[in-house]
């Protein structure tokens, strides 16, 4: 414990100290200029970029390839010259690979070149040496060039400028001019970033085009991605002229016609299903057509068109083709006795023999010759080789042997000597030619075969070790290890044979058979069958065990009926049981009105009655009232209890009022839901007279009546004139229909006369006295002001102090004129 203990106190003191380090550091002043120098490059790359975003709206993400570049310009260190391993500084001459982009120092890949050079010349001979133009590669990505193109100044990465000088504020080795390299593949279009690394970026130069089958509209679309398609079906004709290109729109030429059609052959004889795309075919049969002359046959082998003439018809040549004969096609051409001249192999002499059938004779003339390498001359037949003596002392290519070859003219071939060492399958020897470097693989081969040994394969010597064996197509013929007579077939293998994966077939108690995978050998973990000896013991990895398993319950679906027999459910066979649907029973109750609203539920049938809609002893009692509908207009409910049949006649006594609302009557319901209109506007009717008034205020004359009252009024009522004085009594209803009407006489008219004379003297009097009236106000008023106007000028004049009883003789006097009033 103390020593755990001291091993915690120590680590939390490590980590305290590497933390307060890693905070040091970053903290420190280092982080500024780091930052600052991130500044500066974002600001270049800016810079770089400028002409290329505001002449075009170039897309930043087309140009990431060539960021990469001046990234890796920028950064310290980035940059390495893979020749000589050092990093490439900004004020060092540097040459760029066209193929790869990679920068190089300028001094490097000059010696580079050089030295590439002199190797692939070095084993030449002197007679093959200039000859040839050997190119030599980029270090990087073998990008071949001339000798000429070897690079000797130092110049910018768009080649304007050469020696570009140093400037901290664009690319290094830039000349900060605008690139105008042309794009690859060449579009008539050219970059238009500054002077940069690495590739130009897409063209990003807009362009109207249409897509490859031409049916679509022209789009502006970049240069970079002008050929786009339209997705249409091609519908160009193919080459066999019969179908045309179901493909979608594409670039090129259409592909082949997939389809099979059949065809014949050139000379038409034969018929066989061949491609659309490859119409024209011959067969092997000779045309054998009689030719013009009548002699012979056309031996030409299925063509199409006329055979021609025949091929010995005409004037034709002698063997030394010196003279022409004039012969039928039957006879053979004779020869025309002047000499061949031909030239013989040799290339030098003419043959000297007179014009003859066949090949020429060899030369036999002497001339002096002069062996392979050089050293020696004879004089000897022309058509003899010669090689003297003399033993080449040369290297042969494998750098090993002399070339010993006799009179070698300098073109020494590979050594002819076995090379012996051992090979690579540590079984054999190399049996190649003497050469340099590593040996080829064994060319020997050794059978690998499969379990059953019918199939064999032949691989190279050294590889049965590694090598899979074969797949043979040959079946397993191990017998079976389940309770099956015969295995699943499989092909050959090694190992345990697969599980088997046929049904099990087993009786099962119920009768049915298991369905499911053969079982008898299924893989179980074995566990607590190990006990761990101690803590210390790592647990171990449980173990698999084949054994025979038990088979599953049966699943076969059994059709079963539900308690109360709503549906039929397929059940599996080990649980088939009858069961409760969870639905209402719904079974008709004796009431005849209601079902049975229990859930689903055993019902048992009476001997009576086997309808399976009628409840049984187990089904709920109705507790329901009568919900029946009564007559029309019965207001009641039936008393009865929910019962079959109709519901009995109402006996109860219905409580209304009368059409004119003023008494309350009681009536049979039977009677007044039986009676009709007539009856039950007699029943309704309370016998008095109609209490409702008429439109002209008089009393309703009829008897208690619905609706509305009638209009003809037949009381008797005064008609007096405009001014009162006559009078007459005529029928309501004749007035308000204005048929009658009563006018004043003379003597009226005389009254009405004197009476407005009365109202006109009355009205002047009046007048007159609100005239008096109003001249008496105003002459009060005026004697009250005057009375105010003295008081105040004398106030003005004197001021004289007020005694006690002057202040306060109101004050003392009103009560006392209060009481004598009273009194008196």
């Amino acid at each position: 414990l103390s020593s755990q203990k001291k091993f915690d106190e120590i680590k939390r003191a490590n980590q305290a100290a590497a933390k307060k380090l890693v905070e040091d550091q970053f903290s420190s002043s280092s982080e500024d200029d780091d930052e600052d120098a991130e500044i500066k490059q974002g600001k270049i790359l800016a810079k770089t970029f400028t002409i290329y975003t505001s002449q075009t709206d170039g897309d930043a993400s087309e140009l990431e390839r060539t960021r990469q570049y001046m990234n890796e310009a920028f950064q310290s260190g980035a940059m390495t010259c893979l020749i000589c391993i050092a990093s490439v500084k900004r004020n060092q001459a540097v040459w760029s690979c066209c193929g790869c982009f990679c920068i190089f120092h300028l001094v490097c890949i000059q010696k580079w070149a050089k030295d590439s050079l002199f190797l692939v010349s070095s084993p030449l001979t002197d007679d093959d040496f200039g000859k040839k133009d050997y190119p030599w590669p980029c270090p990087k990505c073998r990008f071949e060039y001339k000798r000429s193109e070897t690079p000797s100044r130092y110049y910018c990465y768009c080649g304007k400028v050469e020696n570009p000088t140093v400037d901290p504020w664009l690319v290094p080795h830039s000349c900060g001019q605008i690139c105008e390299r042309e794009f690859k593949p060449s579009c008539g279009h050219k970059c238009l970033l500054l002077c940069h690394p690495g590739p130009c970026p897409p063209c990003p130069k807009m362009v109207t085009t249409t897509c490859h089958c031409k049916k679509a509209k022209p789009v502006p679309r970049r240069c970079s991605a002008k050929e786009w398609s339209c997705r249409l079906p091609c519908g160009q004709t193919l080459l066999c002229g019969q179908h045309t290109c179901e493909n979608s729109c594409h670039a090129g030429d259409c592909q082949p016609c997939p389809r099979v059609s059949k065809q014949r052959c050139i000379c038409g004889r034969q018929t066989a299903e061949r491609l659309c795309a490859s119409p024209q075919w011959q067969c092997d049969q000779v045309c054998g057509k009689p030719l013009p002359c009548g002699n012979h046959t056309c031996e030409q082998v299925c063509h199409a068109g006329p055979c021609g003439d025949c091929p010995r018809s005409g004037k034709r040549s002698c063997p030394c083709e010196k003279s022409k004969f004039a012969l039928p096609c039957t006879e053979d051409v004779p020869t025309c006795g002047d000499s061949c001249d031909k030239v013989l192999e040799c290339g030098i002499h003419k043959c000297s023999q007179r014009c003859h059938r066949g090949p020429c004779e060899i030369c036999r003339q002497e001339v002096e010759k002069q062996c392979r390498c050089g050293k020696h001359t004879k004089r000897m037949p022309c058509h003899k080789p010669y090689l003297c003596e003399t033993k080449c002392t040369k290297i042969r290519d494998c750098q090993k042997h002399q070339c010993r070859r006799k009179c070698c003219p300098g073109n020494c071939p590979p050594c002819d000597q076995v090379c012996g060492r051992t090979l690579g399958c540590r079984n054999h020897k190399c049996p190649s030619g003497c050469h340099r470097g590593s040996c080829n693989p064994c060319p020997e081969t050794v059978d690998v075969k499969c379990n059953c040994g019918k199939t064999v394969i032949k691989v190279p010597c050294g590889r049965e070790r590694t090598i899979k064996p074969p797949k043979c197509k040959q079946l397993c013929s191990r017998p079976p290890t389940c309770h099956h007579s015969t295995q699943e077939k499989h092909y050959c293998h090694f190992g345990r044979c697969p599980p088997c994966r046929q049904p099990c077939q087993k009786a099962l108690t119920c009768g049915h058979l298991c369905p499911v995978s053969c079982h008898d050998e299924a893989l179980v973990k074995q566990t607590g069958v190990h006990q761990s000896a101690g803590p210390w013991e790592q647990p171990s990895e449980p173990a698999f065990i084949r054994t025979a398993l038990p088979c599953p319950p049966c699943e076969v679906p059994i059709p079963v009926e539900c308690l109360g027999q709503h549906e039929v459910s397929p059940l599996p066979c080990h649980s088939a049981n009858s069961y409760s649907c969870k639905r209402f029973c719904g079974r008709l109750l004796d009431c005849q009105n209601h079902t049975c609203m229990k859930e689903c539920h055993h019902v048992t049938k009476s001997n009576g009655s086997a309808d399976g809609k009628k409840a049984g002893p187990e089904c709920s009692q109705c507790e329901e009232e009568c919900t029946k509908p009564q007559p029309s207009g019965c207001p009641h409910r039936c008393a009865l209890p929910c019962h079959p049949g109709d519901c009995p006649s109402c006996l109860q006594m219905l409580k209304i009022k009368c059409h004119c609302k003023l008494s309350i009557l009681y009536i049979e319901c039977l009677k007044l839901t039986c009676a009709d209109l007539e009856e039950k506007e007699l029943l309704i009717s309370c016998k008095n007279q109609c209490p409702k008034e008429l439109p002209c205020g008089h009393r309703c004359k009829e008897v208690c009546h619905s609706g509305s009252c009638p209009l003809n009024c037949s009381q008797k009522v005064k008609l007096r004139c405009l001014c009162k004085r006559l009078k007459k009594e005529i029928q309501c209803s004749k007035i308000q229909e204005g048929q009658v009407s009563l006018e004043c006489d003379a003597l009226c008219k005389e009254m009405k006369r004197k009476a407005s004379e009365i109202k006109e003297a009355e009205a002047k009097a009046a007048i007159e006295e609100e005239k008096r009236r109003q001249q008496a106000e105003l002459e009060a008023f005026e004697n009250r002001l005057k009375g105010r106007r003295k008081n105040k000028r004398r106030k003005d004049e004197v001021e004289v102090e007020q005694s006690s009883w002057q202040k306060y003789k109101n004050i003392i006097m009103l009560p006392v004129f209060g009481v004598a009033v009273v009194m008196v």
